[in-house]
């Protein structure tokens, strides 16, 4: 890395400093469970394999790659070197053996994608080149390879080919329920494998702050300097425990289209992991290693990734997973707090300043009045 205050493309470069390695380490110990989750459902979903299969052979892969050779710039010594730094040391620290191609593509959208069927490819935007500063890259190349070691890059194609395809043909009815129902889960899918990949993003940068700088900003822009982390997590906070049942469904709804998770939560769940004793262990070197990957149980995994949503619907303040928590909990008057959830049934909603009626069951909530 350059010396501090170096400039090229106007990126300031910071010194240089011993980031920690992990040889031979397995996406199992970075992967969010909800992440695992979903793709067992997905991989569940019927006719998912022979979509997988079919498209897996008919995928123009050849046609993308030289898409991105002829109207992107590729990452080079010679061409955004400092980003071929970037990805050459975080495959260094993740340990994976062929640096994936990088690509910049000229978009003022800031984005970046791990894609590819035999092999990924790794895309960014100039509007996020243009957006982030050097830590904060870091932690975003590293989220791609971390796509690209856990084999991300195959569903994301599929995701993309599928999307287009769909389009195509709306005008066929069963023929889109079909396409719909996959692209579907993989959305779903996808939005956990951010998660994942926002972990490892953070084994690369190693830097907590640059990640959540990162976050922000590809919420607020650039301006930064209005911003703080602390509100923005609250943020989150209210995100999550905000409203009543109707809140829960639109949450559900709104984040359905989306391939990516709420920039606030994503920021909540990467700084929640990187508190955690999980977090920890792998930087003192302790983690499963692909070595041991063909030991794995499927339902080992499966049962830890249930745990794990076990845990999270218990410790919710939403009010869906409040009422989930319930009827586990096999809670009385389950009819009384649906509708007081959703407001009540009866079509008349408080009026401006008057406060709803309590009733006996109800317990203040730990914000209310904030």
């Amino acid at each position: 890395m350059s010396d501090d205050g170096h400039q090229n493309n106007g990126h300031e470069h910071v010194p240089s400093r011993q980031r920690r390695r992990f040889p031979g380490i397995s996406s199992r110990a970075y992967e969010h469970p909800a992440d695992r989750s979903a793709l067992v459902a997905l991989r569940k979903l019927s006719g998912f394999d022979t979509v997988f299969k079919a498209l897996s052979g008919l995928l123009p892969e050849r046609s993308l790659r030289l898409l991105f050779l002829s109207d992107s710039v590729r990452v080079s010594d010679q061409q955004f070197a400092y980003l071929n730094d970037m990805l050459r040391d975080a495959c260094y620290i993740l340990d994976l053996e062929k640096v994936p191609p990088m690509y910049v593509t000229q978009d003022p959208q800031p984005n970046a994608m791990c894609i590819g069927l035999d092999e990924p490819i790794i895309v960014v935007t100039t509007g996020l080149v243009d957006l982030l500063d050097e830590e904060e890259m870091r932690a975003v190349v590293g989220h791609e390879v971390g796509h690209a070691l856990s084999g991300h890059s195959v569903y994301r194609t599929i995701l993309l080919f599928l999307t287009s395809l769909a389009l195509r043909v709306a005008w066929i009815p069963l023929g889109n329920l079909a396409i719909m129902a996959i692209v579907t889960a993989l959305r779903e899918w996808f939005r956990k494998s951010e998660l994942s990949a926002d972990r490892a993003g953070l084994l690369v940068g190693q830097d907590l702050r640059a990640s959540m700088r990162g976050l922000m900003k590809l919420a607020g822009g650039h301006h930064l300097h209005e911003m703080n982390v602390d509100a923005f997590l609250k943020q989150a906070e209210e995100y999550e425990a905000g409203g009543d049942l109707r809140d829960s469904v639109l949450k559900i709804l709104n984040v359905l289209p989306r391939t990516h998770p709420f920039t606030t939560v994503r920021a909540a769940e990467l700084k929640k992991w990187s508190e955690s004793r999980d977090y920890q262990r792998i930087m003192d070197g302790h983690y499963p290693r692909r070595s041991e990957d063909k030991d794995t149980s499927v339902s080992d995994s499966f049962r830890e990734s249930a745990a794990s949503y076990a845990s999270n619907v218990k410790g919710s303040k939403d009010p869906l997973m409040k009422l989930v928590n319930d009827i586990a909990g096999g809670a009385g008057d389950l009819g009384g707090r649906v509708r007081r959830g959703f407001g009540g049934f009866s079509g008349s909603a408080p009026r401006d300043g008057e406060r709803p009626r309590d009733t006996p069951n109800d317990t203040p909530r730990d914000d209310e009045g904030s």
